[in-house]
């Protein structure tokens, strides 16, 4: 990830995207929410390779959140009826592209068959070195914290040895740098419980388009206003950025 002082990365290391638009999608064209949910899922296909292409490390995208069970039970098991679906007809493109499955969230909680699916995806992807992909499943920002907090009094740490790092291990994107770049797709404009601790000092790109839309000019047009930015994390430009961002970085 960037130093602060350093000029401006035009490319995030790792973005992380809140996919946003697939029912709206459907319905302004007449047709069923698992037609949107099925393009959404070309438009994820298609993004993997432009970020991947574009020489981004670490991709996170939002998959399905604990929310997410609120929705009707046949909208609920066609998604994962999709996502099993997927893994099968892209995971030998996931091997050959290098890249890396990992999943962010409450494996257990999921569905057996995706479960097994998603556990062969990662075993047979685990020496990809060209990018990590994130599937933020069964994922709760807040329920990621409160596993981590459980996690530090599972270890017995004593209150002065729960740092900011501390509590970054036991997170699920443990190892991984923090989202340089969040986007959210459809015009909304709020995290929905996604990515609360890492997402800190990331910067962030709402559009309109929605996601069964969003392509790589879509993903170009966001880098390009990302590559704009001047990260100070907090900091006045002489100052540098403040010691725990500076930390975080590397």
């Amino acid at each position: 990830m960037e130093k602060p002082g350093n000029a401006p990365r035009t490319i995030p290391v790792h973005l992380a995207i809140i996919m946003d638009g697939n029912g709206r999608w459907a319905e302004q064209r007449g047709l069923p929410r698992s037609k949107g949910h099925q393009a959404g899922t070309e438009a994820a296909k298609a993004v993997v390779t432009a970020c991947r292409e574009r020489g981004i490390r670490h991709l996170t995208l939002y998959t399905f959140s604990k929310e997410n069970w609120a929705r009707p039970k046949d909208e609920v098991s066609f998604l994962f009826d999709l996502l099993v679906a997927f893994l099968k007809r892209e995971l030998d493109n996931l091997v050959e592209q290098s890249i890396q499955l990992r999943v962010l969230g409450d494996f257990q909680g999921l569905p057996f068959a995706v479960r097994k699916a998603l556990e062969h995806a990662m075993a047979r992807t685990r020496h990809g070195e060209a990018m990590i992909l994130n599937l933020a499943l069964n994922y709760s920002g807040r329920a990621e914290i409160v596993h981590a907090a459980r996690a530090l009094a599972a270890d017995g740490l004593a209150g002065e040895a729960i740092t900011e790092e501390a509590i970054a291990e036991r997170l699920y994107t443990s190892g991984q740098p923090d989202p340089d770049l969040i986007i959210r797709t459809s015009g909304e404009m709020r995290l929905s419980n996604y990515l609360l601790f890492q997402a800190a000092y990331s910067e962030f790109h709402f559009t309109e388009t929605l996601w069964p839309d969003f392509d790589a000019a879509a993903l170009d047009e966001a880098l390009a206003a990302f590559g704009r930015r001047d990260r100070r994390y907090g900091a006045r430009p002489e100052h540098g950025a403040p010691s725990a961002a500076r930390e975080n970085e590397s």
